[in-house]
């Protein structure tokens, strides 16, 4: 049975200076250890490489979609299976860690493995032995055609918000959505961790409808952090808007790989920051 995204526990609320006790729903926070399975079928090796503070649920595609955006792996095909680790059998562990099984003749490169990746529900950069390491890996987007009128871009958060059934019941959850060029929502993805909403996101397409990336547009429910601009360019995603802010880093990186970067998507207006040719008059 799939962990819940929810708990139910008991709170005081105070309004007006009058007490009641009643019962609140929280967004599940619970560690997940992603380990790598790799090696001819004779020799297989098995080593740890990330653990993440996540919202259960959508584990194999956050899985995937970490290993894709880390450039860990370049194609869901180099993917034998993805399994959660029957040994784990404690109730603390369970559905907690999941391993990853890689073809027998996909090569691992075990330098990209020696950072132990540790990530928490507000950081996504940690572990990383350098941002120039992994903007190193990122290919610049060129070959797109996609263009979006001002009026697709402004109804986007409206549809976002109408589809998030956890945050709706606990108003705890960042969320990540792709959406095609006339603003049809075709993916989405919750999570504690905006980071892991990404992954989750970007996981699911790639199970499901690898070639899209190109010619869709990726709504992020908070702010444009380097890492989801980051994991945007390993995508191949032209269109990045963000609710918040983006940060400087963010900015420099969407310019760099050639990505429409949007922030404080409210109302009837947004900031542009990137390649503003994407957008229409």
């Amino acid at each position: 049975m799939t962990k819940p995204s929810v708990s139910a526990y008991r709170i005081t609320r105070i309004i007006h200076n009058q007490f009641e006790k009643v019962e609140d729903l929280l967004a599940v926070e619970e560690p997940l250890e992603i380990r790598l399975g790799y090696g001819p079928a004779d020799m297989r090796e098995q080593k740890s490489i990330s653990v993440t503070m996540r919202t259960p649920g959508h584990d194999f595609e956050l899985a995937l979609g970490f290993l894709f955006t880390e450039n860990i792996i370049q194609s869901p095909t180099q993917i034998y299976k993805i399994h959660y680790c029957t040994e784990a059998n404690t109730i603390e562990n369970k559905e907690n860690i999941v391993r990853v099984e890689l073809q027998p003749d996909v090569a691992v490169d075990l330098s990209k493995l020696q950072r132990n990746f540790y990530t928490t529900s507000s950081c996504g950069v940690c572990g990383k032995e350098s941002i120039e390491a992994v903007m190193q890996s990122c290919p610049v987007i060129t070959g797109t055609n996609l263009n979006v009128s001002p009026h697709i871009i402004t109804h986007l958060p409206d549809t976002l918000r109408a589809s998030q059934n956890v945050f709706e019941h606990t108003g705890g959850l960042h969320a990540c959505a792709l959406f095609n060029s006339d603003g049809k929502l075709l993916m989405l993805r919750e999570d504690v961790g905006r980071h892991n909403a990404m992954d989750k996101l970007v996981g699911a397409m790639l199970a499901s409808h690898p070639d899209t990336f190109s010619q869709s547009i990726l709504l992020l429910s908070g702010r444009a952090s380097f890492e989801l601009l980051q994991k945007a360019a390993m995508a191949q995603v032209p269109i990045v808007c963000a609710v918040g802010a983006p940060s400087s880093l963010a900015v420099q990186t969407a310019e760099e790989f050639g990505i429409t970067l949007i922030g404080f998507l409210r109302g009837e207006r947004f900031n542009v920051y990137t390649h503003a040719e994407r957008i229409t008059r």
